[in-house]
Protein backbone atom coordinates (compact mmCIF):
# COMPACT_ATOMS: atom_id res chain seq x y z
CA UNK A 1 0.00 0.00 0.00
CA UNK A 2 1.27 3.56 -1.30
CA UNK A 3 0.56 6.35 1.29
CA UNK A 4 1.13 9.76 1.15
CA UNK A 5 0.65 11.53 4.54
CA UNK A 6 0.30 14.90 3.37
CA UNK A 7 -1.60 16.84 0.13
CA UNK A 8 -2.83 19.36 -1.17
CA UNK A 9 -6.90 20.39 -1.93
CA UNK A 10 -8.20 20.23 -5.51
CA UNK A 11 -11.22 19.40 -7.02
CA UNK A 12 -10.62 15.53 -6.02
CA UNK A 13 -11.86 16.31 -2.57
CA UNK A 14 -15.26 17.43 -3.91
CA UNK A 15 -15.61 14.19 -5.86
CA UNK A 16 -14.34 12.34 -2.84
CA UNK A 17 -17.08 13.88 -1.16
CA UNK A 18 -20.11 13.42 -4.23
CA UNK A 19 -18.61 9.06 -4.10
CA UNK A 20 -19.65 8.95 -0.38
CA UNK A 21 -22.95 10.57 -0.89
CA UNK A 22 -23.14 8.47 -4.11
CA UNK A 23 -22.41 5.63 -1.17
CA UNK A 24 -24.87 6.56 1.43
CA UNK A 25 -27.57 5.93 -0.86
CA UNK A 26 -26.52 2.63 -2.70
CA UNK A 27 -26.58 -0.92 -1.75
CA UNK A 28 -23.26 -0.39 0.20
CA UNK A 29 -24.72 0.74 3.12
CA UNK A 30 -23.56 -0.55 6.00
CA UNK A 31 -25.60 -2.34 8.03
CA UNK A 32 -24.99 -0.14 11.61
CA UNK A 33 -24.97 3.49 11.09
CA UNK A 34 -21.58 5.37 11.37
CA UNK A 35 -21.58 8.66 13.08
CA UNK A 36 -21.95 11.66 10.68
CA UNK A 37 -19.11 14.09 11.08
CA UNK A 38 -18.85 15.66 7.53
CA UNK A 39 -20.65 18.27 5.90
CA UNK A 40 -20.65 20.13 2.65
CA UNK A 41 -21.27 23.83 4.62
CA UNK A 42 -20.40 23.11 8.25
CA UNK A 43 -16.93 23.21 9.80
CA UNK A 44 -15.70 22.59 13.33
CA UNK A 45 -13.43 24.57 15.37
CA UNK A 46 -11.00 23.80 18.11
CA UNK A 47 -12.11 25.53 21.35
CA UNK A 48 -8.72 25.21 23.32
CA UNK A 49 -4.85 25.99 22.01
CA UNK A 50 -3.82 23.65 24.51
CA UNK A 51 -4.92 20.20 25.40
CA UNK A 52 -7.71 19.77 28.46
CA UNK A 53 -6.13 17.44 30.65
CA UNK A 54 -8.20 14.26 31.91
CA UNK A 55 -9.56 14.72 35.62
CA UNK A 56 -7.73 12.48 37.71
CA UNK A 57 -4.49 11.78 39.24
CA UNK A 58 -2.90 10.26 35.66
CA UNK A 59 -0.06 12.03 33.97
CA UNK A 60 -1.15 15.23 32.17
CA UNK A 61 -0.05 16.85 28.85
CA UNK A 62 2.87 20.04 29.30
CA UNK A 63 1.12 23.20 30.30
CA UNK A 64 2.58 26.72 31.33
CA UNK A 65 4.11 27.45 34.44
CA UNK A 66 1.86 28.63 37.10
CA UNK A 67 4.55 30.97 37.84
CA UNK A 68 3.79 32.52 34.78
CA UNK A 69 -0.06 31.85 33.63
CA UNK A 70 -0.73 31.84 29.88
CA UNK A 71 -3.37 34.31 28.37
CA UNK A 72 -4.09 34.27 24.68
CA UNK A 73 -5.24 37.57 23.56
CA UNK A 74 -8.88 37.03 23.15
CA UNK A 75 -8.65 36.53 27.05
CA UNK A 76 -9.45 38.83 29.73
CA UNK A 77 -6.17 40.84 31.15
CA UNK A 78 -2.59 41.28 29.01
CA UNK A 79 -1.71 38.30 26.98
CA UNK A 80 1.00 36.26 27.75
CA UNK A 81 3.44 33.99 26.03
CA UNK A 82 4.17 30.22 26.87
CA UNK A 83 6.34 29.39 29.65
CA UNK A 84 5.86 25.26 29.88
CA UNK A 85 5.95 23.96 33.88
CA UNK A 86 9.26 21.63 33.85
CA UNK A 87 8.42 20.20 36.75
CA UNK A 88 5.56 17.97 34.88
CA UNK A 89 6.51 14.49 36.54
CA UNK A 90 6.01 12.74 33.20
CA UNK A 91 9.06 13.82 31.21
CA UNK A 92 12.26 12.95 30.59
CA UNK A 93 15.15 14.50 31.21
CA UNK A 94 16.36 15.50 27.30
CA UNK A 95 12.72 16.72 27.21
CA UNK A 96 12.72 19.00 30.23
CA UNK A 97 15.73 20.54 28.46
CA UNK A 98 14.48 21.05 25.03
CA UNK A 99 11.49 23.10 26.95
CA UNK A 100 13.97 24.71 28.62
CA UNK A 101 15.35 26.27 25.88
CA UNK A 102 11.87 28.05 24.76
CA UNK A 103 11.16 28.94 27.98
CA UNK A 104 14.96 31.12 28.22
CA UNK A 105 14.23 32.73 24.82
CA UNK A 106 10.85 34.22 26.34
CA UNK A 107 12.66 35.49 29.18
CA UNK A 108 15.41 36.66 27.52
CA UNK A 109 12.55 39.14 25.71
CA UNK A 110 11.73 37.12 22.47
CA UNK A 111 8.27 36.01 20.87
CA UNK A 112 7.17 33.28 22.36
CA UNK A 113 6.46 31.33 19.14
CA UNK A 114 4.67 28.80 18.43
CA UNK A 115 5.04 26.33 15.07
CA UNK A 116 1.82 27.83 13.27
CA UNK A 117 3.96 31.08 13.69
CA UNK A 118 6.42 29.67 10.95
CA UNK A 119 3.39 28.11 8.93
CA UNK A 120 4.99 24.59 9.77
CA UNK A 121 2.52 21.43 9.85
CA UNK A 122 1.04 21.03 13.06
CA UNK A 123 1.50 17.13 13.81
CA UNK A 124 0.10 14.52 15.30
CA UNK A 125 -1.43 15.31 18.00
CA UNK A 126 -0.81 19.01 17.65
CA UNK A 127 -2.97 19.44 14.29
CA UNK A 128 -5.93 19.07 16.92
CA UNK A 129 -4.63 22.20 18.20
CA UNK A 130 -5.57 24.41 15.11
CA UNK A 131 -7.51 27.28 15.81
CA UNK A 132 -9.72 30.11 14.70
CA UNK A 133 -9.72 27.96 11.10
CA UNK A 134 -12.22 25.39 10.59
CA UNK A 135 -11.66 21.68 10.53
CA UNK A 136 -13.86 19.91 7.75
CA UNK A 137 -13.96 16.19 7.60
CA UNK A 138 -14.96 14.02 4.65
CA UNK A 139 -15.78 10.34 4.88
CA UNK A 140 -15.90 7.64 3.34
CA UNK A 141 -15.89 3.69 3.63
CA UNK A 142 -12.26 3.36 2.47
CA UNK A 143 -10.81 6.64 3.71
CA UNK A 144 -11.44 9.81 6.20
CA UNK A 145 -10.17 13.43 5.39
CA UNK A 146 -8.90 15.78 8.22
CA UNK A 147 -8.93 19.22 6.48
CA UNK A 148 -7.97 22.38 8.10
CA UNK A 149 -8.97 25.25 6.18
CA UNK A 150 -5.81 28.04 7.78
CA UNK A 151 -3.67 26.16 5.67
CA UNK A 152 -5.27 23.85 3.68
CA UNK A 153 -3.40 21.00 6.09
CA UNK A 154 -5.36 17.40 4.93
CA UNK A 155 -4.56 13.98 7.02
CA UNK A 156 -5.49 10.78 5.34
CA UNK A 157 -6.99 8.70 7.71
CA UNK A 158 -7.01 5.05 6.11
CA UNK A 159 -10.40 2.71 7.01
CA UNK A 160 -10.24 -0.88 7.88
CA UNK A 161 -6.44 -1.57 6.82
CA UNK A 162 -3.16 -2.34 9.12
CA UNK A 163 -0.19 0.20 9.36
CA UNK A 164 2.82 -0.26 6.56
CA UNK A 165 5.69 -1.70 7.47
CA UNK A 166 8.67 0.26 7.62
CA UNK A 167 7.14 3.54 7.18
CA UNK A 168 9.35 6.44 6.95
CA UNK A 169 8.28 9.46 9.27
CA UNK A 170 6.64 12.49 8.45
CA UNK A 171 4.72 15.27 9.36
CA UNK A 172 1.21 13.99 9.99
CA UNK A 173 2.82 9.65 10.37
CA UNK A 174 0.25 7.04 8.52
CA UNK A 175 -3.02 7.18 10.32
CA UNK A 176 -5.64 4.38 10.09
CA UNK A 177 -8.90 3.89 11.31
CA UNK A 178 -11.77 2.07 11.99
CA UNK A 179 -15.51 2.73 13.92
CA UNK A 180 -16.89 1.87 17.35
CA UNK A 181 -20.45 2.44 17.40
CA UNK A 182 -20.45 5.75 17.30
CA UNK A 183 -17.26 6.74 17.63
CA UNK A 184 -14.07 7.34 14.72
CA UNK A 185 -10.80 5.61 16.14
CA UNK A 186 -7.75 7.25 14.58
CA UNK A 187 -4.93 4.85 14.96
CA UNK A 188 -1.51 7.01 14.13
CA UNK A 189 2.58 5.86 14.05
CA UNK A 190 5.10 6.96 11.87
CA UNK A 191 5.56 10.83 12.95
CA UNK A 192 8.71 12.64 12.35
CA UNK A 193 10.65 14.41 15.05
CA UNK A 194 10.15 18.12 13.43
CA UNK A 195 6.68 17.84 14.00
CA UNK A 196 6.29 19.04 18.15
CA UNK A 197 3.79 17.92 19.94
CA UNK A 198 2.32 21.14 21.60
CA UNK A 199 2.33 24.89 20.99
CA UNK A 200 5.47 24.79 23.95
CA UNK A 201 7.25 23.02 21.19
CA UNK A 202 6.77 19.58 23.08
CA UNK A 203 9.29 17.29 21.28
CA UNK A 204 9.06 13.56 20.94
CA UNK A 205 10.55 10.68 19.22
CA UNK A 206 9.84 8.32 16.00
CA UNK A 207 8.32 5.98 18.61
CA UNK A 208 5.24 8.61 19.26
CA UNK A 209 2.18 6.56 19.13
CA UNK A 210 -1.25 8.69 19.30
CA UNK A 211 -4.85 6.82 19.40
CA UNK A 212 -7.73 9.41 18.96
CA UNK A 213 -11.11 9.00 19.52
CA UNK A 214 -13.97 11.54 17.67
CA UNK A 215 -17.46 11.56 19.09
CA UNK A 216 -20.49 13.92 18.47
CA UNK A 217 -21.57 15.47 22.10
CA UNK A 218 -24.09 17.97 23.14
CA UNK A 219 -26.53 16.90 20.40
CA UNK A 220 -24.18 16.96 17.61
CA UNK A 221 -23.33 20.72 18.39
CA UNK A 222 -19.88 19.65 19.58
CA UNK A 223 -16.87 17.25 18.56
CA UNK A 224 -14.81 15.69 21.22
CA UNK A 225 -11.24 13.83 20.53
CA UNK A 226 -10.23 12.23 22.97
CA UNK A 227 -6.33 11.21 22.94
CA UNK A 228 -3.90 8.95 24.33
CA UNK A 229 -0.52 10.09 23.49
CA UNK A 230 2.45 7.73 24.13
CA UNK A 231 6.30 7.99 23.37
CA UNK A 232 8.79 5.38 26.07
CA UNK A 233 11.64 7.40 24.77
CA UNK A 234 9.81 11.01 25.91
CA UNK A 235 7.63 10.21 28.44
CA UNK A 236 7.50 7.98 31.58
CA UNK A 237 3.93 6.74 31.05
CA UNK A 238 1.29 7.43 28.15
CA UNK A 239 -1.08 10.41 28.64
CA UNK A 240 -4.54 11.02 27.86
CA UNK A 241 -6.59 14.59 26.85
CA UNK A 242 -9.11 16.19 25.52
CA UNK A 243 -9.96 18.68 23.41
CA UNK A 244 -13.84 20.47 21.71
CA UNK A 245 -14.76 21.89 18.81
CA UNK A 246 -18.06 23.36 18.13
CA UNK A 247 -19.79 23.43 14.87
CA UNK A 248 -19.95 26.44 12.70
CA UNK A 249 -22.70 26.05 10.50
CA UNK A 250 -22.90 27.43 6.60
CA UNK A 251 -19.05 27.80 6.86
CA UNK A 252 -17.85 26.65 3.44
CA UNK A 253 -14.22 26.09 3.12
CA UNK A 254 -12.30 29.39 1.93
CA UNK A 255 -8.83 29.67 0.17
CA UNK A 256 -6.51 30.52 3.29
CA UNK A 257 -2.64 30.88 3.11
CA UNK A 258 -1.36 31.00 6.12
CA UNK A 259 2.06 32.13 4.49
CA UNK A 260 0.52 35.35 3.35
CA UNK A 261 1.68 38.65 4.27
CA UNK A 262 3.80 37.06 7.18
CA UNK A 263 6.46 39.32 7.06
CA UNK A 264 8.26 40.72 10.16
CA UNK A 265 6.79 44.39 9.34
CA UNK A 266 7.25 45.48 13.03
CA UNK A 267 10.76 43.89 13.60
CA UNK A 268 10.15 42.02 16.23
CA UNK A 269 13.13 39.85 18.41
CA UNK A 270 12.73 36.47 17.92
CA UNK A 271 10.53 36.14 14.31
CA UNK A 272 10.56 33.42 12.41
CA UNK A 273 9.32 33.49 8.64
CA UNK A 274 7.69 30.75 6.79
CA UNK A 275 9.76 27.95 5.48
CA UNK A 276 10.84 28.74 2.07
CA UNK A 277 12.13 26.01 -0.87
CA UNK A 278 15.85 26.64 -1.92
CA UNK A 279 15.13 25.57 -5.60
CA UNK A 280 11.54 24.97 -7.47
CA UNK A 281 9.57 21.62 -6.94
CA UNK A 282 8.77 21.38 -11.08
Amino acid sequence: MSIRSVSGISAGVIAFGLALSAVASGTDRPSTPIPNFSSFNDGWIAINSDFTPVPGNGPKPVTFDPKYPFRRNDEPGAATYRVANLNNPNLKPWAIAELKKYNDLVFAGQLGTTPRWSCLPGGVPGFSLFVVEPVYIVQSPKEVLLIYSGNREVRHVYMGVPHSANLKPSWYGESVGHYEGDTLVVDTIGLSPKAVIDNYHTPHTTALHVVERYHLIDNGRQLQTDLLVEDPGTFNRPWQAIQHYRKVLNRPMLEENCSEANDNIFHLPGWVGAPEAGKPDF
